[in-house]
């Protein structure tokens, strides 16, 4: 039986090291032919680069393809929508959770209603043109924000119903009023989901595309994801400069994903058992 057990357990790992190997090799294909001359780069293979290590790729990456300011761009987005997607979805969760009048009730399900509906983007620009915020920073911030909200809502309501009632009313009795009730005992005992909020939104806003390329005309606002973009279209035949940015932009991400990874697994799991 214990034989058996062991045989299982080595084919079960075996299976998740082919799939995760798998998962790799696009990565891997990136890495190492941005690290090749142009030559070598260009027959789009798995083969180690070749001595000398063309490290130089990275640096014309950067000044050819403005990747300080896209970064600090993209920087800006995502940390400004992160703060207000956050904020905003814990207290409408707070309020939702705890007072579930009709009204309530109704809103709560209209925003995480949003989470299923496509977006309208001829409809966004033309609110963004009539509060004159098409083509600027605090503008794309907002559409950010708006985009995550719905379903930072809904995994923070999740979070909020656990925690009892009968410490609001606790901390009501000894003088708490409503700002210092919520920021002062209830939003530091959500931070698996302030975590994992935090973590979702920073990737989503990081990676978007579609909504900058509409909103943003101007080169000197464009985020890293669209620096890709035009880096691509100016030296599509350059694939080792391609995958230096490629690496670059995507270096980011990984560096996030990897030290909030567990944030996010504890933030889905935790909420999901009452005790």
């Amino acid at each position: 039986m214990k034989v058996k057990k062991t045989i299982l357990a080595i084919v079960r790992n075996l299976i998740a090291w082919i799939f995760s190997a798998i998962c790799l090799i696009p990565l891997l294909l990136i890495l190492f032919n941005s690290l090749k001359d142009k030559k070598a780069a260009s027959k789009m293979n798995l083969h180690l680069p070749d001595l000398p290590i063309q490290w130089s790729n990275f640096v014309k990456v950067i000044e050819k393809g403005k990747l300080a300011s896209s970064f600090f761009n993209s920087l800006i987005y995502s940390a400004g929508s992160v703060i207000l997607c956050v904020l905003f979805a814990a207290l409408a969760a707070y309020v939702f959770s705890r007072n579930q009048t009709k009204l309530n009730k109704f809103l709560y399900m209209f925003i995480v209603l949003g989470i299923t509906l496509p977006i309208n983007y001829v409809a966004l620009t033309r609110v963004l043109q009539f509060l004159h915020l098409n083509n600027t920073a605090i503008g794309i911030i907002l559409l950010y924000t708006a985009m995550q909200l719905p379903f930072m809502t809904f995994l923070i309501h999740g979070f909020v119903a656990k925690i009892p009632v009968e410490l609001d009313e606790a901390a009501v009795i000894d003088g708490c009023g409503p700002a210092h009730l919520f920021f002062l005992i209830v939003f530091p005992m959500l931070k698996p989901a302030i975590a994992t909020s935090t973590v979702l939104t920073f990737l989503n806003t990081w990676n978007e595309f579609v909504s900058p390329l509409y909103f943003l005309n101007r080169t000197e606002q464009w985020p890293m994801t669209l620096s890709v973009y035009n880096f691509f279209g100016m030296y599509f035949k350059d694939w080792n400069l391609v995958c230096a940015d490629i690496l670059l932009t995507s270096l980011p991400v990984l560096v996030v994903y990897l030290l909030g990874q567990k944030y996010i697994v504890s933030g889905m799991t935790a909420g999901a058992v009452k005790g």
